[in-house]
C-alpha cells in the first residue's frame, strides 16, 4: 500500500528538521500505538538526507551496541569504535560527530531500554544537555507502549521529562483518508463495506494494508480473511496488549472483554467479574494505557456517577467481542463457525460502530466545540445518539443513526430533542437530523 496522509505531521517533522540543522539540536517524541505507521511516517520525513537509524530489541546492551557500530559507520561514513559497548558511550560519540555534520538519529521503540538499561535514560539526559546547544542532531525517538512513553517524558520523576522539544502523537487515518484508501482498492465500493473496513481496522494504517493486499474490500471477503488459519489478526490484541498490562493481565483484559459486549457501567463490570473491586484498573485503562474512554451525557457535571465506559480503539472493540470471547472456537480451529457468527452479528454490531464513525466526522468538520451522546439517568427511554453543540452560542446538532434511514421515525425523535432542550439545553437552538449508511 502506497504511503497515504500525514501531512501535517511531515510539515511538522520537516519543520524541526530544518531547526535541528541550521540552529542545534532538537528532540523530537513520535507516539502512537502499535501498527499506526511510526516508523513509516518518520522515514519518510527523513528521506535522502544522511539518517542513522538503531532499533531497541530485546538484546543484551553490548548486543545492541555491536549491532549499531556498523550501521552508524555506513549511514554516516565515518569511523566508530568497535570497543564500545555501552549505549552511553555510543550516544556520546553520535553528539560529538552532530558537532561537525548535520543528520538524523531515529531510535525506534525508545522504551525498550527501560528492560535492557535503565540508567540509559539518565545518562542520555546529561550527555543531551551537555551537547544539544553545539550540535545539529534530528533526534527523533519513537515508541509504541503507551505507558512507558508517557512515563518517560512526561512524568517530572523520569530525567528526560521536559526534554523534548515536540510530542507527536499518531492517530488513526481520519475518514476522508479511509475513503480514498477505500476507493483506490474498491472503485465504486458499497457504504456497507467502507463501514467494515472502519469497523474492523478503525483507520489503524498496518491493519488496512494488510487487508488491501490480501482481499477483496467487501465485507464478507474481509471476514474471512481475517477470521482464517493463521491470520495475523486473531492474536494481535493479545500481542498489542501484554506489552502494556504485563503477565498480569487477566483481570484488565476480563474488564475489557465485558465492555466489548455491552457492559458499560462500573457496577455492571464488577457483576460481570464476580463483584470483584476493579476501580483501579479501571482508571489505569483510562488514564495509563489509553484504551478505555469514560463517556458521561452532555451537558453533565465533571462528577456525575451516571457514567459509561467504551473502548477507544475499533480494532480492540472488535477483537475482544470475537476473537477473544470465542477463543475455544478458535482453539479447535473452526473458523467457518466464527466467521458464519460474525457475519450474523454485523449489522447489529457495525451499526454502533457507525455512530463512532458519525462522531468522529463531525469532530473533523472543525464546525463544534463539543460532540457527545445524551441519556437520562434513569432508564434508557430517552436517549440520543450524537449531540454537537456549535461554535456559535446556543446552536446544537443532534443525531439519530441508523444503517437504513427508513427506520428513522422524526416524530419520536423531535420528542425526545424536547426533554433534551427541557433538562441540558433550555436556551439552544437544536437541529435535527438522521444519518445512515447514505451519508458516510
Amino acid at each position: 500500500m502506497k504511503f497515504y496522509n500525514r501531512t501535517i505531521e511531515i510539515a511538522e517533522l520537516h519543520r524541526i528538521k530544518n531547526l535541528s540543522f541550521s540552529e542545534h539540536s532538537r528532540m523530537t517524541v513520535v507516539t502512537g500505538r502499535r501498527r499506526i505507521g511510526k516508523t513509516s511516517l518518520i522515514m519518510k520525513s527523513v528521506e535522502n538526507e544522511p539518517t542513522v537509524y538503531l532499533f531497541a530489541g530485546r538484546k543484551t546492551e553490548a548486543a545492541l551496541c555491536s549491532e549499531y557500530i556498523p550501521l552508524i559507520s555506513a549511514a554516516l561514513n565515518v569511523f566508530v569504535p568497535s570497543e564500545i559497548s555501552s549505549f552511553s558511550n555510543l550516544f556520546r560519540y553520535l553528539m560529538e560527530i552532530g558537532a561537525q555534520k548535520s543528520f538524523n538519529l531515529i531510535i525506534d521503540e525508545f522504551q525498550e531500554f527501560f528492560n535492557i538499561n535503565e540508567t540509559i535514560y539518565s545518562d542520555m539526559q546529561n550527555i543531551w544537555d551537555q551537547y544539544r546547544r553545539r550540535t545539529k542532531i534530528n533526534l527523533i525517538l519513537s515508541g509504541s507502549v503507551y505507558s512507558l512513553m508517557y512515563k518517560i517524558f512526561q512524568n517530572s520523576e523520569e530525567p528526560l521529562f521536559g526534554r523534548a522539544d515536540n510530542i507527536i502523537k499518531l492517530s488513526p487515518f481520519d475518514t476522508g483518508t479511509i475513503k480514498i484508501i477505500m476507493n483506490d482498492y474498491n472503485v465504486g465500493y458499497r457504504n456497507d463495506d467502507l463501514l467494515a473496513l472502519y469497523c474492523f481496522t478503525g483507520g489503524i494504517p498496518k491493519y488496512m494494508e494488510i487487508l488491501c493486499d490480501g482481499c477483496e474490500l467487501k465485507t464478507e471477503r474481509m471476514i474471512e480473511f481475517m477470521v482464517r488459519e493463521n491470520s495475523p489478526f486473531i492474536d494481535e490484541g493479545k500481542n498489542l496488549l501484554i506489552e502494556e498490562f504485563g503477565k498480569n493481565y487477566g483481570t484488565y483484559f476480563s474488564i475489557l472483554s465485558a465492555v466489548s459486549g455491552g457492559i458499560n457501567t462500573q457496577s455492571e463490570i464488577m457483576a460481570a467479574l464476580g463483584d470483584k473491586s476493579v476501580g483501579g484498573q479501571m482508571k489505569r485503562l483510562i488514564e495509563d494505557y489509553n484504551v478505555l474512554k469514560r463517556i458521561r451525557p452532555i451537558g453533565s457535571k465533571e462528577g456525575t456517577q451516571t457514567v459509561r465506559y467504551e473502548i477507544t480503539d475499533n480494532f480492540l472493540q472488535f477483537w475482544f467481542n470475537y476473537f477473544d470471547r470465542h477463543r475455544s472456537m478458535i482453539e479447535i480451529k473452526n473458523f467457518a463457525a466464527l466467521q458464519n457468527i460474525i457475519k450474523a452479528d454485523y449489522a447489529a454490531y457495525s451499526g454502533k460502530i457507525l455512530e463512532r464513525y458519525f462522531r468522529t466526522k463531525l469532530a473533523e468538520s472543525g464546525l463544534y466545540r463539543e460532540i457527545g451522546s445524551w441519556w437520562e439517568a434513569k432508564g434508557n427511554l430517552n436517549e440520543i445518539d450524537i449531540i454537537a453543540l456549535g461554535l456559535e452560542k446556543n446552536k446544537a446538532l443532534a443525531v439519530e443513526v441508523k444503517r437504513q434511514k427508513d427506520r428513522y421515525r422524526p416524530t419520536l425523535f423531535a420528542e425526545k430533542v424536547e426533554r433534551l432542550k427541557q433538562i441540558v439545553l433550555p436556551n439552544y437552538t437544536v437541529e435535527t437530523c438522521c444519518l445512515s449508511l447514505e451519508d458516510m
